[in-house]
């Protein structure tokens, strides 16, 4: 009797640990980064094929679990784990090396405009005046001109591609933080402690820099770790009308699209990319949730 209480008390104590610990950190958004990450690093290792080379006897494959298919067909050379796209590329390799090519894209437009976003919004916070009006004024202009219009107008007179991709999406990263960062800068160059850093002849510069960006650090995290998420839909959806990176190079969005006049009779060519990027922009948002209540002393839960 006392070894069922015990064991009933020590299931109920995992039990709690269990939820406590996934009410306090974002367990499954981490996982599903770190295996993005995985994927992202080693697709050409763990990728069952190539995922441009492709054999017209396997189009329109079906996953493994299709058996039936697989016995009526024997002219397909192999098994698909999620099946083959139109013309006999695995989806499942494209998937790998997809996540590869928008994971780099992605991160490196995401660098590029939180560089440009926090250093335009310190420099507009502090020094205020027609410099402050002029960014302001940039920024508002930017947000209200059509995006769409600009990707397909370079796409058509430049040319898709993987640095164009980057320019595109650093173009559209950097406004966030430049109105977070200046609302942010305007509170604390009020500080004491810059004012006292300005007595002590402190530069303009090194205040930014040494008093000012460590204030506003939590928060470009919070909006890098939210914009990168949006910025995966991004590149994706430009991808997916085109204007994105040119084929046979695997993108999800073209992945998409490559299936997109096939959904009735091979589903599967753009179902597993729309998985993909739902979860990967599920767990981007989520952990950008939980670190804005973690780091923002303002949202900290008790």
């Amino acid at each position: 009797m006392e070894q069922a209480q015990l064991s009933f008390e020590y299931r109920e104590g995992f039990f709690r640990r269990t939820v406590t610990l996934f009410r306090r950190w974002p367990v499954i958004s981490i996982v599903i980064i770190s295996v993005l990450a995985f994927v992202a690093i080693f697709a050409p290792v763990i990728s069952p094929q190539s995922p441009i080379e492709s054999n017209l006897y396997d189009r329109n494959a079906p996953p493994f679990w299709y058996t039936e298919w697989y016995e009526e067909n024997d002219k397909v050379t192999r098994t698909y784990i999620f099946g083959a796209d139109p013309i006999g590329r695995g989806v499942l390799s494209r998937l790998l090396h997809g996540a590869r090519i928008s994971m780099l894209v992605v991160v490196v437009a995401m660098v590029s405009g939180t560089v440009i976003g926090t250093a335009l919004g310190l420099i507009s916070g502090y020094a205020g005046g027609i410099i402050d009006e002029i960014i302001t004024r940039l920024v508002d202009i930017w947000l209200g001109f059509p995006f769409i219009m600009l990707a397909l107008i370079v796409a058509v007179t430049i040319g898709p591609g993987i640095a164009v991709m980057m320019g595109l999406l650093a173009l559209v990263a950097w406004p966030p933080f430049v109105r977070n960062v200046r609302a942010e800068v305007l509170t604390l160059r009020e500080r004491d402690f810059v004012a006292l850093a300005r007595i002590s002849g402190a530069s303009s510069f090194r205040i930014l820099m040494r008093h000012i960006l460590p204030g506003v650090l939590n928060t470009v995290m919070v909006i890098a770790t939210l914009r990168i998420g949006q910025l995966i839909l991004t590149e994706s959806f430009l991808s997916f009308i085109g204007a994105g990176i040119p084929p046979p190079t695997p993108t999800w969005g073209g992945i998409i699209a490559d299936g997109r006049e096939y959904l009735r009779d091979a589903w599967w060519v753009s179902v597993f990319a729309g998985i993909a990027i739902g979860l990967t922009v599920l767990a981007l948002n989520f952990l950008g949730g939980w670190m804005r209540d973690t780091f923002d002393p303002r949202l900290r839960q008790v």
